[in-house]
């Protein structure tokens, strides 16, 4: 198979989908892998290392989204590279389709095999290829709320481990999952004050064997979260439904009821937002905007701000995948790999993730019937 490497062109997107070492794991195993020049650069990998592990170096995109059989990205293509698109094609990438219609109806018009890394989803219900990501983004949300509090970037001039005599500030999280304890973690680590909530019983004892007393743990109910959205000074919305838009749980309300300078910090836009003040995407390059007198983060691509760190712990959960599809072809991968034809959200022209087709009206066709029909 002809696998292609784009260069990513969302907004400081930095990190790239393949390695050096996952080009030559690819060659050894007869697959081609065209790379666009310099895709590699900004998370720390040369042009001619790719080279040296068999890549051929395209000048650009453009070729490189025609000779593939298979795209790997990071980030869902943007509406400059719909042109690419063509049928047959396996787009292998994060996507996020729920709160992006028009990228649906582009992958379904040109009858792309479109695999989302976000729903590959194990029996367990565990979410590999979003895992690495999640960790990522969930220690980031702490580390950058930490520093908008400060008072130059507008905050409210509050330290989160206080200094004695001082007492810390208070961080609240709403979702227990990876994102919510990897925050936790970082905010514990800090000194802070943390109350998480989640809507799992199960969970939240837990995280409360976990963290013991160094987190307050609280059911994810309107009233409980109102009485948390008060008081905090960094509020990180930790939310996930895999596939599916998240749920608005802080309402605008809640959000004027925080002091001013206070900091929200929500990891779930890419899937349209847990906060209901979170009504627009901002990039790294603007990140930040104010309503209600509190500071909103809602960047969508957080990992590609440490970029090194990122595309080296998501490859190394992408790259299996992307070797058995390879090596198996689309329809003999999913159908061996369960986990893998979860991941599969359009075929054929069809939608089949229920999650996607529930939210956008589309019919839901099962993955093994919608590649059938371009056999």
């Amino acid at each position: 198979m002809i696998i292609g490497v784009p260069k990513e062109i969302k907004n400081n997107e930095n990190r790239v989908s393949l390695t050096p070492a996952n080009v030559e794991a690819l060659h050894s195993h007869g697959h081609t892998v065209y790379i666009e020049k310099s895709a590699g650069l900004s998370s720390g990998f040369h042009d001619d290392e790719y080279a040296a592990q068999g890549a051929i170096i395209s000048d650009t995109a453009e070729e490189v989204w025609a000779k593939a059989d298979m795209v790997m990205k990071v980030k869902e293509p943007l509406p400059e590279e719909y042109a690419f698109f063509r049928e047959g094609l396996i787009l292998f990438t994060y996507l996020h389709l729920a709160p992006v219609p028009e990228l649906t109806a582009a992958l379904v018009k040109r009858g792309m095999i479109a695999i989302a890394y976000e729903t590959i989803q194990t029996d367990d219900r565990a979410l590999p290829l979003l895992i690495p990501m999640s960790e990522v983004a969930g220690r980031m949300s702490v580390q950058i709320g930490a520093q908008l509090l400060e008072k130059p970037y507008g905050g409210k001039g509050v330290l989160l481990s206080g200094v004695p005599g001082v007492q810390p500030a208070e961080v609240v999280i709403i979702g227990g999952g990876i994102v919510g304890t990897n925050a936790a973690k970082m905010a514990v680590g800090a000194g802070a004050r943390v109350t998480l909530l989640d809507v799992n019983a199960d969970r939240l004892r837990y995280l409360d064997d976990i963290f013991g007393s160094r987190i307050t743990t609280m059911i994810s109910a309107p009233y409980h979260i109102e009485q948390a959205v008060r008081k905090a000074d960094l509020l990180i919305g930790a939310v996930l439904i895999p596939g599916a838009r998240a749920p608005k749980l802080v309402k605008a309300d809640m959000v004027k009821q925080m002091s001013m300078g206070s900091v929200i910090v929500d990891v779930a836009v890419d899937q349209g937002g847990s906060i209901e003040t979170i009504d627009r995407v901002t990039t790294h390059s603007d990140p930040v905007y104010v309503k209600h007198g509190v500071l909103h983060y809602a960047v969508a691509n957080m990992p590609g701000a440490v970029a090194r760190t990122s595309t080296l712990a998501l490859t190394n959960a992408t790259s299996p995948y992307a070797l058995q599809i390879a090596s198996l072809g689309i329809r003999e991968a999913v159908a061996r790999n369960k986990a893998l034809s979860r991941g599969v959200n359009i075929a054929g022209g069809f939608v089949t993730y229920e999650a996607v087709a529930r939210e956008q009206n589309y019919p839901y066709v099962d993955v093994n019937q919608a590649l059938s029909v371009g056999a």
